[in-house]
């Protein structure tokens, strides 16, 4: 049977990325059934006037309440046949064979609820990759950091095998539109504004009982690319990813709020 399929994008000031974006889903071998875009307060909306206009695609706009709750909502316009649905980044391309191999991944896993792949650092300068990755799956240190499995490596291969993950990178999630409807629309959390909304997901997900898949053979780019140095990163950008990293461990009660406790003490106080 077709599996029928819906991608949600959700957008702010992202005039670079979002076209090159929306043709990479176009242009599948697996045809796109609806693509909602929703922009979360862009300075200037003209962007979007040409993507708008092409066939399968829905655009929302609203102000800039944050990527989860962007998510949501486009949640609310899906096409009720939709059977699949992919959350991505306006930074992040898909691999023509994407959709094709993703519904087949999912048709030979019945128990994973979200699946994602093998993201790639693509440098938007040069217009091409770099060679890196960018996330193979989220994983945890043993002290409570968590972190994008093999960001910053070149790519030789040694993250090839699928495997079952703690959490999955938010830049490009797949996720059974039936498992979707256990959340009534609030499949992410609202109370993170961004960062960590994806590591909360893939624990909720978990404690339900469903699965998080990494699969190598799903492939797609990502501009986010990587810095060698926290040092590139603004203060505001810091002091808002250790707070999720708080409200996570507040929501999910564990001995690793210690680390986030720690981590929120260096940005704030030593500002690294």
């Amino acid at each position: 049977m077709k599996q029928r399929i819906g991608a949600i994008i959700v957008t702010h000031n992202s005039d670079e990325v979002i076209h090159k974006c929306v043709d990479s889903i176009q242009q599948q071998s697996h045809p796109v059934d609806e693509i909602i875009i929703v922009d979360s307060g862009s300075n200037d909306l003209g962007y979007l006037d040409s993507i708008n206009e092409q066939s399968r695609v829905k655009v929302i706009e609203t102000d800039n309440i944050g990527f989860g709750r962007c998510n949501n909502l486009g949640i609310k316009y899906l096409d009720r046949q939709i059977d699949i649905v992919v959350f991505l980044n306006p930074d992040t391309f898909l691999f023509p064979n994407f959709f094709e191999k993703m519904i087949e991944k999912f048709l030979s896993h019945g128990d994973v609820g979200i699946l994602s792949g093998k993201l790639l650092c693509y440098d938007l300068q040069k217009k091409g990759p770099d060679g890196r990755i960018d996330s193979c799956g989220i994983f945890r240190k043993w002290y409570g950091r968590w972190y994008d499995r093999g960001q910053g490596a070149v790519d030789v291969g040694q993250y090839d095998t699928k495997k079952y993950v703690p959490a999955l990178c938010g830049a490009l999630l797949c996720c059974r539109v039936r498992v979707l409807r256990q959340f009534s629309g609030v499949l992410f959390d609202p109370d993170f504004f961004m960062y960590k909304e994806d590591v909360e997901l893939g624990i909720r997900m978990r404690k339900l009982g469903h699965k998080l898949l990494y699969h190598p053979e799903l492939i797609a780019y990502h501009c986010r690319g990587w810095q060698k140095s926290r040092k590139k990163m603004a203060l505001e950008i810091k002091k808002i990813a250790s707070l999720n990293e708080i409200l996570l461990y507040k929501k999910h009660p564990s001995p690793y709020l210690l680390w986030a406790l720690f981590k929120y003490s260096l940005v704030s106080v030593f500002k690294i």
